[in-house]
């Protein structure tokens, strides 16, 4: 394995892992009531907290990408 596959293969992941984040937003958005329909015979959340799991969860979601994918990325781009 040399840096440029390793450098594509997690610029790859950013686009995909970021792809997943954007069909989570998209579908949280446009149907927040299903969604939240279908958690509640799980989980008993009132909306408040339904939005702010939800809001948390992509905010981890996406500082994880960040640091584990896109920096790295970064990296091996000025290395190589």
């Amino acid at each position: 394995m040399n840096i440029e596959f390793i450098r594509n293969f997690l610029l790859w992941c950013t686009a995909i892992n970021y792809g997943i984040l954007l069909v989570w937003f998209l579908v949280f958005v446009f149907a927040h009531d299903w969604i939240q329909r279908l958690h509640g015979k799980w989980f008993h959340l009132s909306r408040d907290q339904f939005d702010a799991v939800h809001y948390a969860g992509m905010s981890v979601f996406k500082i994880g990408v960040i640091l584990f994918n896109l920096v790295p990325v970064v990296v091996l781009s000025i290395l190589g």
